[in-house]
């Protein structure tokens, strides 16, 4: 049994030299300042969360996530847990109580409860016609304005490490994570990547909160972030060229495993964030799949660059 089941991926945390050039990044992706200090910026989406991504001045690093426990109760659970920290109120904007683990790589995992939410910000209205409802949008013509994306939320985060099984289930025994699918090279037991959701019974989720990928050095690979819809991913690639600021890793495409429309974009100092729209949502009753690495892919777009499917971000 998992020591607890957390809800949703609360947000990323990171280290950059430069708060002005990291906010102005996060900015073009498409989120919004919710707080800043001296030395932490935070950032949010559209939803109501109080921040979705923080960033401590210094020097560059991959610092760890942040997961929702569903009680106070999870929280003194995962308290007892050897190496955890007591609970503790956040001292940061927004608040709230955590619990401090650290992972098989030494990243920090943080389990939150209670911290304050807002009011969600206004969205763009896109009402698509397609297919049988083509009526959708009648006497209206679109037109699209340029600009960064709308960043509704964080969506996952996935870490690049040589010791796949033993961080794959450390992470189901801390925090009820469930396959949804995994991929094998060669023979099935050899398991390359997993894509892991959280638990929450009958009630729909994302695809994969948490993936872990099997590669020869152990960082992150990417953070993702769900944005409005289809144009509000192109457009937001269309922004992040039109800027000359940043490296563009992949896309546009529409995943295999999961399905998402997606476009990835380096930070400036190599950190590799992902916008997407339109994942697969799974429940209890869905099986796990085992899926040869031959078949992994995309359904569209072109094939994944080299360089991305080794990198990983200390």
């Amino acid at each position: 049994m998992p020591i607890i089941k957390a809800t949703d991926i609360a947000h990323v945390r990171m280290r950059s030299p430069d708060l002005d050039a990291a906010e102005q990044f996060l900015a073009d992706l498409g989120m919004v300042r919710a707080a800043r200090e001296k030395t932490a910026l935070y950032m949010r989406g559209t939803d109501p969360d109080h921040h979705i991504h923080v960033t401590e001045l210094g020097e560059p690093r991959f610092v760890g996530l942040a997961f929702h426990a569903a009680s106070e109760d999870d929280l003194e659970r995962v308290s007892r847990v050897e190496g955890a920290s007591a609970i503790e109120t956040i001292d940061e904007p927004g608040g709230g109580r955590r619990v401090r683990l650290t992972d098989p790589h030494g990243y920090r995992i943080d389990v939150v409860h209670g911290i304050a939410t807002g009011a969600p910000l206004p969205v763009r209205r896109n009402v698509l016609n397609s297919g049988d409802e083509r009526y959708r949008r009648t006497g209206e013509c679109k037109r699209l304005l340029p600009g960064a994306p709308q960043v509704k939320r964080i969506g996952h985060a996935v870490i690049m490490t040589p010791r796949l099984p033993a961080a794959i289930a450390w992470y189901r025994e801390m925090l009820g994570f469930v396959c949804s699918d995994e991929v094998y090279e060669g023979d099935p037991r050899n398991i390359i990547a997993s894509f892991n959701r959280c638990d929450r019974g009958a009630r729909y989720v994302d695809h994969h909160v948490f993936l872990c990928a099997k590669g020869e050095r152990t960082g992150l690979h990417h953070v993702s972030f769900e944005v409005q819809d289809i144009d509000d991913v192109i457009m937001g690639h269309e922004h992040m060229a039109s800027t000359g600021r940043y490296r563009h890793v992949w896309g546009v495409g529409r995943h295999e495993l999961g399905s998402q429309v997606f476009d990835y974009w380096s930070d400036p100092w190599g950190r590799v964030h992902e916008i997407w729209t339109d994942t697969d949502m799974l429940n209890v009753s869905h099986p796990p799949g085992l899926i040869p690495v031959e078949q992994f892919g995309s359904q569209w777009g072109e094939p994944q660059p080299r360089w991305f499917s080794e990198h990983a971000s200390p």
